[in-house]
């Protein structure tokens, strides 16, 4: 089987390559942006007609696309995430190839949703931020394209290559520089929202299983379970061996909760914010003498201008998403098998190895 993958590169792109180079039976051709694709190609700025042509000369049996960007303001989202989409299902249309294309989403495109709730498929998306937007009209381009075609919507990927920017990319980090500065403490924000984490390897594992089923429309791929960030903190906290104390910004001044081990000695009433920098009772950062930062103006480089972790949760669904995982069982025959602990063990360990 012939397959073209899109966005090898990228977080997602890298472990479904990966997937199907294990498999014997996929001949596997890499098109993106970068120097180390097999094929140099930017969606966002190429023509349809040129894809096509390409297209035609490898006559791939399956196109799968992982590229697009979750920065940026909302041009560039459009550019990389829509518009990018378009060339895609206008070069397929146009292809004699008559590929299968699979297209990853995500849980974004449906936005907040009802606190206990699992959220299936057919649940009317309200996108809360121009990233759901972006993706959500990618995906209708691709459900009107009358193409053989299937959307995963993945919610929240974790697991090895995690972004150092993610919401748990950033709690590593926090950890890293606390344990690196023997600092028993950390103060974090936005621990208070839930989200459905599933590993990216197990997300590489439907991609896989999607090439290679008839099932068209959208799957959610998700564990089915909603899991407080809180949690996953405690549990980040326990496989890197930090014992001190985490203190939540999500609640009202002066009320800042621990729920991590407890304060070790402190110098001079000194600790640890999200982003690793040492502050004072007050908040403000103090250098390694104690002495209080200032910012470029001379002024206290106060933390309160400073979002720790990711407050509130960057993907624009509210304090709780948790997918409905059904469909993708009965249709692609997948069920997750990596636990998060294991995901975020293996975040951790990214992440120590800049210890």
């Amino acid at each position: 089987m012939r397959v073209l993958l899109i966005g090898a590169n990228g977080y997602i792109g890298r472990f479904v390559a990966d997937r199907l180079l294990a498999d014997p039976a996929v001949q596997l051709t890499a098109l993106g942006r970068g120097d180390d694709a097999d094929v140099r190609f930017d969606l966002a700025s190429g023509s349809p007609g040129a894809l096509t042509r390409f297209l035609d000369a490898v006559h791939p049996g399956v196109v799968i696309n992982c590229a697009g960007t979750t920065r940026g303001g909302a041009r560039e989202l459009t550019r990389h995430n829509t518009v990018a989409v378009a060339t895609v299902c206008e070069a397929l249309r146009r292809s004699r190839c008559g590929a299968r294309l699979v297209q990853i989403g995500c849980s974004s495109e449906y936005g907040p949703s009802q606190p206990g709730s699992s959220t299936a498929e057919d649940a009317v998306p309200r996108p809360g931020g121009p990233y759901g937007v972006s993706k959500l009209a990618a995906t209708e381009l691709v459900l009107g394209s009358g193409l053989d075609a299937v959307v995963l919507r993945v919610f929240s990927p974790a697991g090895p290559g995690t972004p150092a920017g993610s919401p748990l990319g950033r709690l590593a980090e926090a950890m890293r520089r606390a344990m690196q500065s023997g600092d028993g403490e950390l103060r974090l924000g936005g621990l208070g929202a839930q989200r459905d984490f599933v590993d990216v390897r197990d997300v590489a594992r439907a991609v896989h299983a999607a090439s290679l089923s008839a099932a068209q429309g959208v799957i959610n791929i998700g564990c089915g379970r909603a899991v407080r960030l809180r949690d996953a903190a405690t549990t980040l906290a326990r496989v890197a061996g930090y014992g001190g104390a985490l203190h939540e910004l999500d609640n009202p001044p002066g009320a800042l909760r621990p729920t991590i081990g407890h304060p070790r000695g402190e110098s001079a009433g000194h600790r640890v914010d999200g982003l690793g920098h040492r502050v004072d009772g007050m908040g403000h950062r103090v250098d390694g003498m104690g002495h209080h930062r200032m910012d470029a103006l001379g002024h206290r480089a106060d933390p309160e201008h400073v979002i720790p972790v990711a407050y509130p949760y960057p993907d624009g669904c509210g304090s709780w998403q948790q997918a409905d995982v059904r469909t993708a069982r009965d249709r692609l025959g997948w069920r997750p098998r990596i636990n998060l602990e294991e995901s975020l063990a293996d975040i951790w360990m990214e992440a120590a190895c800049r210890l």
